[in-house]
């Protein structure tokens, strides 16, 4: 079997209201598609995040390395996904980390939809198969223009009434005892039984964290995630060691080696790898490897169509994140097939041969960014 083409393509579908976390105010939920077809007429695809704030295709700097990557592809094997991976992380060739690599992560999980594929296997199976059922969260709870208490806990108790039990919201963007008041609005609302998540992506330096983590022992919140810079790994694990709620990120980590530094430094109790980040499915095996090693469950971000297999195949699944097409937009009509929670607020894995998804190419082709 020899890969024939690679392509990317930018979509982009804006929100009614821009929606803003701690660090970050969003406009549109937008994702490049790369697609990878092969002489044996297999096809896989693979998804990350759009690379920057352009506005076009052409000056998407994601979409420009896959484009660059493309000539080390043709012709090779897609079930090598060793040799592929290492011969596409060249850091003095494509750099480290960053954009690049979030490049890398879309042709990789591209070619082991297609290795899954070819065993006409679902891809937990082909990496593992640990589990046939997982628990998510639904993840919720920004700022918004408009956006009031009352607006907040309507949003969480209707996720409440879609069968979840555990529920996520955003911190970090209002001073710490405005944060508590929402806070307490969302507990109040949801009641002692769903599990809150906390997020505060990057939001604050180490001070603030360490009180914010004493506030979220009062409310028995699940976890406090990303409470500093991702490069302040000292900051996080100090915000850990100052309360009784697990520390959870990983997010914006990169390769094996920056795991090895987060669960080297203390710096997490739980980790949230991102396949569509880190390097792709290849480089979160690894990750798994690491974090089985040193007993840290693992809970990944990202979307669900892509990491439900990833929790599902590896030692110590803890939670999946689950977006409603309120926060990741595009959702809604990429994919033929629907991913939904159970009364038990858990998800099912697909049965279909690879990602188990198809893509609806006819209904994103409006969203398509040229």
């Amino acid at each position: 079997m020899k890969i024939t083409e690679v392509t990317a393509e930018l979509y982009a579908k804006p929100y009614d209201t821009p929606i803003s976390n701690g660090k970050y105010t969003y406009t549109a939920s937008k994702n490049v598609v790369v697609r990878i077809s092969t002489d044996d007429g297999l096809e896989g695809f693979g998804i990350c995040g759009a690379g920057g704030i352009a506005a076009t295709a052409q000056g998407d700097a994601t979409i420009a390395t896959v484009n660059d990557m493309r000539q080390a592809l043709i012709g090779e094997d897609p079930r090598n996904v060793e040799r592929i991976w290492d011969s596409l992380y060249q850091p003095k060739i494509f750099g480290r980390k960053g954009l690049t690599t979030r490049a890398i992560s879309a042709i990789d999980i591209a070619l082991w939809d297609i290795v899954a594929k070819s065993f006409e296997c679902p891809l937990y199976q082909v990496l593992g198969g640990f589990a046939d059922e997982v628990r998510a969260y639904i993840a919720g709870g920004y700022y918004a223009e408009g956006k009031g208490l009352a607006e907040l806990q309507d949003e969480m108790l209707s996720y409440v009434e879609q069968g979840a039990n555990a529920v996520k919201m955003k911190v970090g963007a209002v001073p710490l005892r405005e944060d508590e008041v929402r806070i307490r609005a969302v507990r109040d609302a949801i009641g002692p039984d769903i599990d809150l998540l906390v997020d505060a992506n990057n939001a604050y330096v180490q001070a603030d964290a360490v009180r914010m983590a004493r506030i979220l022992e009062e409310y028995d919140a699940f976890w406090f995630e990303e409470p500093v810079s991702p490069d302040n790994m000292r900051g996080s694990a100090a915000t850990a060691r100052s309360s009784t709620v697990p520390v959870a990120a990983g997010e914006n980590e990169y390769t094996r080696w920056g795991f090895r530094e987060l669960l080297e430094t203390g710096a997490v109790d739980i980790l949230n790898p991102d396949a569509m980040v880190l390097g792709g499915i290849t480089e979160y095996r690894k990750v798994a490897a690491l974090a089985a090693a040193y007993e840290i469950p693992i809970a990944p971000h990202g979307l669900q169509e892509i990491h439900i297999h990833l929790l599902a195949a590896f030692p110590m699944p803890l939670i999946l994140e689950f977006y409603n097409p309120n926060v990741a937009g595009l959702n809604e009509v990429m994919f033929h097939e629907k991913l939904e929670l159970t009364e038990r607020g858990t998800v099912r894995l697909p049965q279909g041969p690879g990602l188990g998804m198809e893509v609806n190419w006819d209904g994103l082709r409006e969203y398509l960014v040229t």
